[in-house]
């Protein structure tokens, strides 16, 4: 069976070569949702992760984002692509620009590009929305760094397909959790790191690992040229709200509620900036385009707390 469709991949797509940029966590979730149906590739910049990546059915290329040439043996490779890589951090030129996703497009584009590529972006790069209600056609404000990251590769990746003719789908994706993760919230909720207090609080977007794995995989075959797709679950809670229900469920004291105004004081960087924006993302293109109906659709059934 293969997983997403509910039904036998056709012959024709099981000779495809589906190749993983960034496989990480959901890229190794959506390797396990195509196993055996198609060629996997993914490339890595780390040779201690080819044992992991063979393991898992998967042919490990060596090469980096971050060393052009080292890119060039994609050309012509695959025919779908899976692009989950973040872009950089420090070292850049412009603060505002995702040199990986140029230096991938380039090389991909060498030879015969792939018909489809999937580019994971973030639904960070709406910005602050107030808490409203946010659909795929609400035009990007990014407020951070790396929001603004994501958006240039967003709009390099569109360009690209209009000038391959690939079909490229963006998915914007919230904060992502499952159980099983390695950066789940558990330390978090142990230090007792402070949430903002109802007044100041602001909304949050949640996927499971696993069911945005199956978006992926849908999206590699179900996905609109050059179409925008939000991926999230059901979930309608602000921050604060969201880890009490998280403390409860694990038996923990709840986190403490501070006032924004002071916050910086006991809050990194980071955290804050997930506090300064506020949206609840619209998930209908999800189900329509994509066909996905969520496994976890709120983060109750995600979390265990009620049965999925």
């Amino acid at each position: 069976m293969f997983h997403g469709f509910g039904g036998a991949l056709p012959a024709r797509f099981r000779r495809q070569r589906v190749l993983i940029v960034g496989c990480g966590d959901v890229g190794l979730r959506s390797a396990r949702l195509l196993s055996g149906r198609v060629r996997l590739l993914a490339l890595t910049s780390s040779p201690e992760r080819v044992p992991l990546l063979r393991a898992a059915g998967i042919t490990p290329l060596l090469g980096d984002l971050d060393d052009a040439p080292t890119l060039r043996r994609l050309a012509g490779l695959a025919h779908r692509v899976l692009h989950l890589a973040p872009p950089p951090s420090e070292g850049l030129a412009d603060w505002r620009r995702d040199p990986r996703s140029r230096a991938l497009a380039q090389a991909l584009a060498l030879r015969q590009p792939p018909a489809v590529l999937v580019y994971g972006s973030t639904s960070g790069v709406y910005g602050d929305c107030g808490g409203q209600w946010v659909s795929e056609t609400r035009m990007p404000a990014p407020a951070t760094p790396r929001a603004w990251r994501r958006l240039d590769a967003e709009r390099q990746w569109r360009f690209w397909g209009r000038m391959t003719g690939a079909r490229v789908t963006l998915l914007r994706i919230p904060g992502i959790y499952a159980p099983n993760r390695p950066d789940g919230p558990l330390p978090r909720l142990q230090r007792g790191t402070p949430v903002l207090r109802p007044e100041d609080d602001v909304y949050t977007n949640h996927i499971h690992a696993d069911d945005l794995a199956r978006a992926c995989v849908r999206a590699l075959w179900r996905g609109g040229p050059q179409r925008v797709i939000n991926v999230c679950d059901d979930t309608q809670l602000k921050m604060g709200d969201y880890f009490d229900l998280l403390a409860d469920g694990f038996g923990l004291p709840r986190p403490p509620r501070v006032a924004r105004d002071g916050a910086e004081q006991r809050l990194p960087l980071m955290l804050l900036s997930f506090m300064s924006e506020s949206r609840r993302l619209r998930n209908e293109r999800m189900g329509c385009e994509l066909g996905l109906r969520l496994r976890y659709p709120t983060v109750l059934e995600g979390w265990g707390f009620v049965g999925a």
